[in-house]
């Protein structure tokens, strides 16, 4: 029995030492963080192949189908003998195979105590390997415009925004941090063509960082490509009748052309009834279930189905986003900080095309001027905007505005007002949130919209400015982490009314109480749960309105995310989110002196004698502007703005070409130094070119002369041509 009870023991250690890699002696089993496991049955041993691409005396001497992956059986024996007479630098134990590439360096461990001991290998070429004292490092980028992240992008834990062994970055956005194991695992699953940067879609210099900081990318497709009938369910229709009563005599799951053919929610597809059961037609092919029709306020009775007649389905502009097209261009890296996103939108399109799309106006309906634009089969949004306006009389624009520049600007202004009072937008004015529509859903203006919005400030159009801070947060997380409010909602609806009452329950009986009258709708949310305290209520207000905002409004916040993408205006957007929030949000900042005077530039004359004379009027100039700000003028900043450019505020890119100044001489300097003529103020008014966004001022005597030239002129345009704000 003791006999029996030995062999049995020896062999148990024996067969654990085979389960070990006879390199590093460790028995673990993770792909991802020491390569496949190969188990040699017939030389008894086991070799993880990361140890073996690490090992210094060990080389690829076979074909891919010998021994292990191309290392020879005898060349493993051999490099296996070496390493038995190497000491670890980590648990100082026998068998060390690994060592440092700096010549100068000794340190020789296991792979396994080399990642404890933060060793760096370069899975390329020779594979060497480097200690903490000679390995890569990366650097933070301090131009970037970016607030520290505080969660690895890949598992969304929480992270320490410091560069280290076990935390790294994307050498692109600089704005996705994530754990060395969380991207060793995700590289693992991906393979080399699927790898790339979770946040801003970086590939090619995103692989090349990551092998370099020591990530191993293996050569193969992604493992979801790669099983077998992975995407089988998607094959499946549901097929089964969710009424409250079948009437079908063959039970739910049947379902034949007639009566009693089951058809699913044209929303979520996820439920299904017979005609006959819910007393439909029998032609009737459209039909929403109940948690739809909550969920869409009940409008869901009006969606039609996306084959029937001409409509799109949501999936239907693919056509317009191929690899080359901008709207899906890849961000780009900008290291320098900007100043300002006028900078940052004018280099979306610093090469613009020179074919110009014709956008015919029908009187002042630009919005379907503007959605006819963007659903054009051949729609570029790089080529410039031609705009007609086919009913001129209606037309509020002055004849010395009717320029090609002129009339895009006016086109523009008039799209952004009409685009922010159109149905996919709520709340008051200057604070809108996104409205759920389902006829919206089906004609997919939501992507529509956000391609405009991209197209209106690249080319020119007036800030947005009328976004909430909670739609901002929603699309492009800004600021970061910080959760949504029930201020976020959007006022006086049925849902923001409903969590105000939950919200100013003062007691557990009435928290109960509102909870009970509101039940559909927190049955709807998710929400309807018992309540033991009153400590409670905060949780379930952010739940609901985490419901409200986020989960009710997915596919309307992704399909606007995505028509943003056009000429790359989301990129930029979630790259610099800070910048940006004064052009989305409350962007009509008050116009100042300084900041209009500051928009141009002086050209005086080149003769000393003219100059002398228009010196002056610079003064001028910026004593008017003054006086216009504080109200002692009859005109104000926007007025003078729009007497030169046509615009009623600055364009969000900013104003191309730069508006400038020169003088307007009432007689030739000579005659009035030769023939003494005095100086005649009257009928020398300032004239303007919008066309290039030039002002004439007119060069007189005194300030007082001045001033009512400018007003006078400026009043009688404003008079015959109002703005249209």
């Amino acid at each position: 029995m003791r006999k029996k009870s030995r062999r049995l023991k020896e062999a148990d250690k024996s067969g654990k030492q085979e389960d070990c890699c006879a390199l590093c002696r460790c028995s673990d089993d993770d792909p991802a963080l020491f390569g496949e496991k190969v188990k040699l049955e017939e030389h008894k041993f086991s070799v993880h192949y990361f140890c073996l691409l690490t090992s210094s005396g060990v080389y690829q001497r076979g074909e891919e189908n010998e021994g292990v992956f191309g290392f020879l059986v005898d060349d493993i024996k051999q490099e296996i003998r070496r390493a038995a007479r190497m000491t670890c630098y980590g648990c100082k134990k026998k068998g060390a195979c690994v060592g440092c590439n700096v010549s100068s360096c000794r340190k020789v461990v296991h792979f396994p105590c080399g990642r404890k001991l933060m060793f760096i290998t370069q899975y390329n070429e020779i594979f060497p390997s480097y200690c903490q004292d000679h390995s890569p490092t990366q650097s933070l980028c301090v131009d970037s415009d970016f607030s520290l992240p505080q969660s690895c992008s890949i598992c969304l834990d929480s992270i320490e925004p410091v560069l280290s062994y076990s935390v790294l970055k994307c050498p692109s956005c600089h704005g996705s941090w994530f754990h060395r194991d969380c991207v060793q695992h995700q590289a693992h699953s991906a393979g080399l063509f699927f790898f790339r940067c979770t946040l801003c879609n970086n590939k090619e210099n995103f692989q090349q960082e990551m092998v370099r900081m020591g990530i191993y990318i293996p050569e193969r497709d992604a493992s979801w490509e790669l099983e077998a009938n992975a995407y089988s369910e998607l094959l499946e229709v549901y097929n089964h009748c969710d009424s409250v009563i079948c009437l079908c005599n063959e039970g739910r799951t049947y379902s034949k052309k007639g009566w009693f053919e089951v058809i699913r929610c044209c929303l979520c597809g996820s439920r299904g009834t017979h005609r006959k059961c819910s007393d439909l037609k029998l032609n009737t092919t459209d039909w929403a279930c109940i948690d739809c029709i909550n969920a869409t306020d009940g409008k869901a009775s009006l969606v039609a189905s996306p084959q029937s007649g001409q409509k799109r389905s949501l999936l239907s502009k693919r056509h317009l986003t191929p690899l080359t097209s901008p709207l899906g261009c890849k961000r780009p890296c900008t290291r320098v900080r900007p100043d300002s996103p006028e900078e940052l939108l004018r280099s979306l399109l610093s090469h613009p095309s020179p074919v110009s799309a014709q956008v015919e106006v029908h009187r002042d309906q630009a919005l379907s001027a503007g959605l006819d634009l963007v659903r054009r089969t051949n729609f570029d949004p790089t080529h410039s905007l031609s705009v007609r306006f086919k009913d001129e009389q209606h037309l509020t624009l002055p004849s010395t505005h009717r320029t090609g520049d002129a009339t895009r600007k006016y086109f523009l202004d008039l799209l952004m007002q009409q685009i922010q009072n159109s149905v996919v937008f709520e709340g008051p004015s200057g604070s809108k949130n996104l409205a759920l529509d389902s006829q919206a859903l089906r004609e997919d203006l939501y992507f529509d919209i956000g391609s405009l919005l991209a197209l209106c400030l690249v080319h020119g159009g007036p800030p947005i400015g009328f976004f909430s801070h909670g739609l901002y947060q929603c699309l492009f997380n800004y600021p970061a982490n910080c959760p949504l409010s029930l201020n976020h909602m959007t006022p006086e609806t049925h849902f923001t009314q409903q969590v105000h009452r939950i919200a100013a329950a003062e007691s557990l009986d009435e928290l109960k109480e509102v909870m009970k009258a509101s039940w559909e709708f927190l049955e709807l949310a998710g929400c309807n749960r018992p309540v033991t305290s009153l400590d409670e209520r905060e949780t379930l207000v952010e739940d609901l309105v985490s419901f409200t905002m986020i989960t009710r409004m997915q596919l309307p916040l992704q399909r606007l995310r995505e028509g943003l993408h056009t000429l790359g205006v989301f990129d930029q957007v979630q790259l610099f989110p800070s910048v940006f929030f004064g052009v989305f949000c409350d962007a009509r900042e008050t116009m100042t002196a300084d900041t209009l005077d500051r928009l141009f530039t002086m050209n005086f004359s080149e003769q000393q004698e003219t100059r002398n004379l228009e010196t002056p009027i610079v003064s001028f100039w910026r004593h008017f502007l003054l006086e216009c700000e504080v109200g002692r003028s009859s005109i104000s900043l926007h007025d003078v703005l729009h007497f030169v450019t046509g615009a009623d505020e600055l364009p969000a890119v900013g104003l191309c070409p730069p508006p400038s100044i020169s003088f307007l001489h009432h007689v030739r300097l000579e005659e009035q130094m030769e023939n003494a003529v005095e100086w005649w103020d009257d009928g020398l008014f300032p004239q303007c070119k919008p066309a290039t966004n030039h002002l004439l001022l007119p060069v007189t005597s005194t300030y007082k002369a001045f001033k009512s030239s400018m007003e006078q002129a400026i009043s009688h345009h404003m008079h015959l041509f109002p703005s249209g704000s």
